[in-house]
């Protein structure tokens, strides 16, 4: 029996432009004229009514209370509450993110430079947009399961098989699916006390959520961690774990900017399972530690 999900918690103020930047390509056109004025002009538009943001966005009352509920406010009185707090946090000095394409041109250092401004940014979002609740129930939920599935494709895929060698060194069983048609008869196989992950940036990758979709069916808890939480998988997951949804360039694909906020997701779980399971985790950790040693060993006569 999948775990009751558990209510979200409206995002700290900081979060707001994360949580823009995040779902903003999912938005309707009038909901992005919203988000972007709350974002772009915290101070101004906390001194506005509904019906004030309403008319300096050229769209309505009801467009504005969607847009709050949509960044995970209960309605706008809540998303004024928290443009408040992020206009006076602004007020205090803290200078914004600046983050910049990378240029064809670009010298290495300036490569260097630019791609971990952009890696800071990336994680510091996927923070912030991430609903720790959902992320405590997947902890609940693999830490007492009987099979973990793992499921993803291209780069995803690869995210996923560290995520199963993690578990794997703790004592967890778990396997990593990138054969779409095996990842569907091994979710036919799964049942209530299992767990099946879905790592999707896109959030509508067919190959992964059709497994999913017959995890779900079957009764095992399932997850997605996906940069489109209104994407279609999110209509077989359980628990959705949302990553960040950064700025692309031509020589800054999305593979690469979804790997590091699904990485961090991945260690995230890993963490909290391990502290969950410490007592059969520590023992196995250091199993295979003990196991691998001599493979590091770089005295003459050990291999």
């Amino acid at each position: 029996m999948s775990p009751p999900q558990s209510a979200p918690t409206p995002p700290a103020p900081a979060a707001l432009a994360a949580k823009v930047r995040t779902l903003g390509p999912s938005m309707t056109r009038s909901m992005q004229r919203v988000a972007e004025a709350v974002a772009g002009d915290p101070a101004g538009c906390a001194a506005l009514t509904v019906t004030g943001l309403a008319e300096r966005t050229g769209t309505s009352e009801a467009t504005v209370v969607r847009t709050s509920r949509l960044l995970g406010y209960p309605g706008y009185r809540d998303l004024r509450i928290a443009l408040a707090a992020l206009a006076a946090h602004q007020a205090a000095g803290r200078a914004p993110a600046v983050t910049a394409d990378i240029a064809v041109d670009d010298p290495i250092a300036d490569v260097v430079t630019k791609l971990a401004r952009e890696e800071q940014q990336c994680l510091a979002d996927t923070a912030a947009v991430l609903d720790t609740s959902q992320v405590e129930a997947a902890v609940s939920a693999l830490a007492t399961a009987r099979r973990i599935d793992v499921y993803g494709v291209g780069a995803s895929s690869l995210v996923g098989q560290d995520l199963v060698q993690k578990l794997l060194r703790i004592g967890l069983i778990a396997h990593a699916h990138a054969d779409p048609h095996l990842a569907v008869t091994n979710a036919v196989q799964l049942r209530s006390g299992d767990v099946a992950i879905a790592i999707t940036h896109s959030g509508r990758t067919t190959d992964v959520i059709e497994p999913l979709r017959v995890a779900f069916e079957r009764g095992a808890t399932t997850v997605a961690i996906t940069g489109r939480p209104d994407g279609e998988v999110a209509q077989y997951a359980d628990l959705v774990l949302t990553t960040s949804t950064a700025r692309e360039s031509e020589l800054r694909p999305a593979a690469m900017s979804s790997r590091t906020s699904q990485l961090l997701v991945v260690d995230c779980l890993f963490i909290g399972v391990a502290q969950r399971t410490y007592e059969s985790a520590a023992p196995a950790l250091s199993a295979s530690y003990e196991a691998l040693a001599h493979r590091h060993d770089p005295r003459p006569g050990h291999r």
